[in-house]
């Protein structure tokens, strides 16, 4: 009888276990429009595609797979939020993506900033993957900004470097910063809590993967900061009255499953 007992409890969660990582293939692609009265972005919407948490050591969506679900629009920005992998052996593979989202030819161009994952890696391995990110058409920020005109008027996209390792450095990151639309990209959305009289207009970020294993609840995110304890992992959110935006991330970390959360592909749509 406990024999019987146990070979039911393990063919239930041997197919826990393989439902788990099917959702790792079952892409969410999210739209989000998010609009300010007090700012003025002139002409047609900014149009983002947004992506976070790669994690290229545990990741169910190939490079042509990604091709497929994001090549039918027209994009003005691509913004990369963090942890794209943390062994120097995943970096040539890092490649085969950047040359997809190079192919979409946004706009105005595509930013990186870097994740708790990616500071994993050290010295030269950590140049190397940036590196590879600027020589595939991406500009890395790192406590810096960039300015770009869209329809005549200036909007800036921040970079915020990670907050959870400390490199984050809010006042460089802002130093000289123009007037205009503020638009920051970083990687943990705790920063956020630092910034109640940071003038910015959105924040976009990833890190948590809406749990990952988000069954009954994310217990396990609650070392990861104030945002859990606010109920905050996932989503768009509004704190101090400002939208933030965070992304469950297309890639897994510790193992490639996911329970009560899916892969996310986001577009930002901001008027």
């Amino acid at each position: 009888m406990a024999f019987l007992f146990v070979l039911i409890l393990s063919a239930f969660c041997s197919y826990i276990i393989y439902k788990a990582n099917k959702n790792t293939k079952k892409v969410a692609i999210n739209t989000i429009s998010v609009s300010r009265p007090d700012i003025s972005v002139a002409g047609d919407n900014i149009k983002i595609l947004h992506l976070s948490d790669m994690h290229l050591e545990n990741i169910s969506i190939s490079p042509a797979d990604l091709s497929a679900m994001i090549s039918k629009q027209p994009i003005d920005l691509i913004a990369l939020t963090g942890d794209f992998l943390d062994r120097k052996r995943s970096i040539p593979k890092l490649a085969d993506y950047l040359h997809v989202l190079e192919k979409i030819k946004p706009k105005y161009g595509i930013f990186a900033v870097f994740g708790n994952h990616d500071y994993v890696l050290k010295g030269k391995n950590f140049e190397a993957l940036k590196k590879t990110l600027e020589e595939n058409g991406c500009k890395t920020l790192q406590n810096e900004h960039v300015s770009i005109q869209v329809n005549g008027e200036k909007v800036n996209i921040i970079g915020i470097d990670n907050y959870s390792t400390k490199h984050s450095d809010i006042k460089k990151a802002y130093k000289n910063l123009p007037n205009g639309y503020n638009l920051v990209l970083t990687h943990d959305p705790n920063v956020v809590l630092e910034m109640e009289n940071v003038p910015f207009d959105y924040l976009l970020s990833g890190h948590f993967h809406g749990g990952q294993i988000h069954w009954p609840k994310p217990y396990h995110l609650i070392k990861m900061g104030r945002l859990v304890r606010m109920k905050m992992v996932k989503g768009l959110h509004y704190h101090g009255g400002k939208p933030l935006y965070i992304s469950e991330g297309l890639g897994q970390t510790g193992v490639n499953i996911r329970i009560g959360s899916r892969p996310e592909i986001t577009y930002h749509e901001i008027s």
